[in-house]
């Protein structure tokens, strides 16, 4: 049984089948709730409720509901006006239909209530409609009036209570028009493919386990400053918002801080993704696991050590051909020693020639001869 306060009691209407139980509220907020106060002394700030015709404060007790027409007239509604609306739903859970889960949007999804047994003879009927809720693996949809208003609910089975969540009604759901992108945008596979990837790294999880990181932090504040020590420092780290430049890196990036969140280690090897803009992002490939079917890392492999090969074939037969002065080539160091080598004999042979006009040979003195037979 639980142990909280009924906010409504009523009964269940199945048919003919009438099931008293208990309306009490299946959730509750634990957000920290702050006062309003003077910042001169600190007095606390009230709200007084004021009567405009008599200028004076007033009590609960004295306060009504009114409806405020077009022209500003007020029009007096008593509790006891709306308790004899002629509605079967003012005291009574009315089930309308059975459905199955998937047909209900969440979006119509409300306040959630638990609907306890009122009573020892609404236990068997109760137990009828849960378990037979259970076997047919459907919802039961129902209108009941709670404050004021008729409203719109689904029944359906958890553990071994049936809970309700009020639904709004259709015509409450605004229609998603203008809501989404007005721009033409093409999503490329291997986008989607990284998308798919950072999607199984990240998995599943426990809703047990997460928790308000907020409100702690608020509560931290709170007794820091209650018991007069200094106030929890706010921890510093990596920006993670910011303008996104490049989809790919940044799905990259994050697939690589989920994969590091949860201690996995795995070899990767960088690429070159050029996105559509022009711009080189790194990109690094996944594992088998989690990788897409693409994502350039393969190809980027392949062709761009081939281009430095080539790039630096052509840089080594320049230097072959067209040596420069800093760096002589085997070739030129060749040129410039048999230059050498030429320019040291023709001095040996100057010499010579200059030793020979001052001391003739003997050899020339017989010349004469010649000039005679001439």
């Amino acid at each position: 049984m639980l142990h909280v306060r009924s906010i409504w009691n009523g009964a269940i209407s199945f048919g003919l089948v009438s099931i008293p139980i208990k309306l009490v509220n299946a959730t509750e907020s634990h957000s920290v709730s702050f006062r309003q106060i003077h910042l001169d002394d600190g007095g606390r700030i009230r709200y007084r409720k004021f009567c405009e015709a008599e200028d004076r404060e007033v009590t609960s007790g004295e306060i009504g509901k009114a409806y405020e027409d077009a022209d500003g007239t007020l029009i007096p509604i008593t509790d006891e006006d709306l308790a004899q609306l002629p509605i079967p739903t003012a005291r009574t859970i009315e089930i309308v239909a059975f459905v199955p889960a998937d047909r209900i949007d969440p979006l119509q999804m409300d306040t959630a209530y638990y609907l306890s047994a009122n009573g020892v003879p609404a236990a068997k009927p109760y137990t009828l409609l849960r378990e037979a809720l259970k076997r047919s693996q459907k919802v039961a949809i129902a209108k009941f009036a709670l404050r004021g208003r008729e409203r719109l609910g689904m029944l359906r089975v958890v553990d071994d209570v049936i809970a309700m969540h009020g639904l709004l009604w259709p015509d409450e759901i605004r229609a998603p028009q203008d809501v989404a992108p007005d721009t033409a945008v093409t999503v490329r596979d291997k986008e989607l493919d990284l998308a798919d990837a950072l999607m199984d790294t990240l998995g599943e999880v426990d809703l047990a386990d997460l928790h308000d990181d907020y409100r702690e932090a608020v509560n931290e504040l709170i007794a820091a400053k209650a018991s007069g020590v200094e106030a929890p420092a706010t921890p510093t780290g990596e920006k993670t918002g910011g303008k996104v430049l490049d989809l790919m890196a940044a799905l990259e990036k994050s697939v690589r801080a989920a994969k590091e969140s949860r201690g996995e280690s795995e070899e990767t090897t960088e690429t070159t993704e050029t996105t559509e803009t022009g711009d080189a992002a790194e990109v690094t490939r996944l594992s088998s696991r989690t990788a897409p079917k693409e994502v350039g890392g393969k190809k980027s492999t392949a062709k761009k050590p081939a281009a430095k090969k080539t790039a630096a074939k052509k840089t080594t037969t320049k230097t072959a051909t067209k040596p420069t002065s800093k760096t002589p080539t085997k070739a030129t160091s060749k040129q410039s020693a048999t230059k050498s080598t030429t320019q040291a004999a023709g001095k040996r042979t100057a010499a010579a020639k200059k030793t020979t006009a001052k001391n003739p040979p003997a050899a020339k003195k017989a010349s004469p001869r010649k000039r005679a037979s001439a």
